[in-house]
């Protein structure tokens, strides 16, 4: 499941962070490195360097490091050639490395982890209507919904597939995360309820957990706890916060993004509201109230390769049209896609998007096309922003599928997506389905 780097400068910055994310992980790691473990760690290293696929630039010089027979301390690697692949002292290096290649279990390995090849994903997905009835066929059931609001979407799921596989003596896991805290009076009915919570974590054959309060981007204790599981099977998220995912920090100034939001969405500041931090957005005549992050910018190159990280198969629901035309930006290999400074308006679109746009905006509710066949699919991505990068990985898509509207017959939705018929005033959302490289 670890992201494959490009470079040798990815591969040192991978190395680094994954060190400093993982502190569990890294206080494991010094028995490896300790002289009983040490010829042990040696081979396992070689043996899983031989099997990864890595540039050559990185492969072959790791195989110079671990090759040698002879080594039975740390002090007989090859300081030089160790410092320059990672930029650490060697017993750093040693350590970081022992991370990198997993030779430590994670917390998080408690949960079972799907092994089917993104071919075989992709095979699926091509030919089913609707993508989570892999929860069907696949020998591991697990979703992770970011963003899941009020969990009816969960809630929906559950009822859809838990009798199905508890027929076939198997458990639905499903993990829910939400930034909205609990126990704040703002956000009103994006608030699950009490009743639905209980009754989820009580039904019987599915592991259900909600974590709120929770930034998607801010998954470390999670993870180091064992409460998250290291891949799911299938990451979804529905209805993308806007206008959160709205704006491409990679593309767009702070300042362009800073007027456009003001000239859109009106004048906002923060305050305390019942004792809570929230900010207040003057829009004409109404004064409408958020939780205090509302208009922290994350950008869709973030969620991308987060759901690419975290998932063997990617769901967006209920996508609305500033979002996913910024989405698919990021998903077409084409620079021209992702011009600097210029935000994507009903003027420019069709312009930057070109026949493309023509294709997409003709596209019948209901009906879908394959972006590879619009377009070359974008691989690798571009390293992500400040933000981004806390994510633990970047990566990209080798299938993408784009389907137009919010619900579809036996697709599992939630309330979101549900109320987009009453929206006479917004255009028909997007769906994606995603199977990560």
């Amino acid at each position: 499941m670890s992201f494959e780097p490009h470079s040798l400068d990815e591969f040192r910055r991978l190395i680094s962070r994954r060190a400093r994310q993982l502190p569990t992980q890294w206080e494991a790691s010094k028995r490896l490195i300790e002289k009983q473990e040490f010829p042990t760690t040696v081979a396992q290293l070689l043996h899983l360097i031989l099997k990864k696929d890595l540039p050559d630039a990185i492969k072959e010089p790791l195989i110079r490091v671990f090759q040698p027979q002879q080594a039975e301390r740390v002090q007989d690697l090859n300081a030089e050639l160790l410092k320059a692949l990672t930029g650490l002292p060697p017993a750093k290096a040693l350590r970081a490395l022992c991370i990198f290649f997993e030779l430590i279990a994670r917390p998080g390995s408690q949960w079972p982890v799907l092994t089917m090849p993104s071919e075989a994903i992709e095979a699926y997905v091509r030919h089913s209507a609707n993508p989570f009835d892999l929860l069907r066929e696949a020998e591991v059931a697990s979703v992770l919904d970011l963003g899941a609001g009020d969990v009816s979407f969960a809630d929906e799921l559950a009822e859809l597939y838990v009798s199905h596989l508890q027929a076939q003596n198997r458990s639905l896991v499903l993990h829910c995360l939400d930034r909205l805290d609990p126990r704040s009076k703002l956000g009103g009915p994006l608030h699950p309820h009490q009743d639905r919570l209980r009754a989820l974590r009580d039904k019987a054959g599915a592991t259900f957990a909600f974590f709120g309060n929770q930034d998607m981007f801010a998954l470390n204790h999670l993870d180091e706890t064992g409460k998250l599981a290291p891949r799911y099977t299938i990451v979804t998220c529905w209805a993308p916060a806007t206008p959160t995912f709205a704006y491409e920090p990679s593309r767009l100034s702070q300042s362009i993004i800073a007027d456009d939001l003001s000239s859109t969405k009106g004048a906002s500041e923060l305050f305390r509201f019942q004792g809570e931090p929230a900010l207040e957005v003057r829009h004409g005549e109404r004064r409408l109230l958020f939780p205090p992050w509302k208009f922290e910018i994350i950008g869709p190159l973030a969620l991308l390769n987060l759901m690419a990280q975290r998932g063997s198969l990617c769901v967006l629901g209920a996508v609305d049209n500033q979002v996913f035309w910024e989405l698919l930006a990021q998903l077409l290999d084409e620079p021209r896609y992702r011009p600097q400074d210029q935000l994507f308006t009903a003027a420019s679109l069709p312009e930057i998007f070109g026949e493309l746009y023509e294709t997409l905006n003709r596209l019948p509710i209901g009906d879908s096309v394959e972006l590879a066949d619009l377009g070359a699919l974008r691989r690798p991505f571009l390293s992500p922003g400040p933000v981004a990068s806390q994510s633990r990985a970047a990566g990209a898509f080798r299938y993408v599928q784009i389907r137009r509207g919010a619900t579809f017959p036996g697709v599992p939705a939630g309330n979101t997506a549900r109320r987009f018929s009453a929206m006479v005033e917004e255009l028909p959302p997007w769906f994606l389905t995603l199977v990560p490289s």
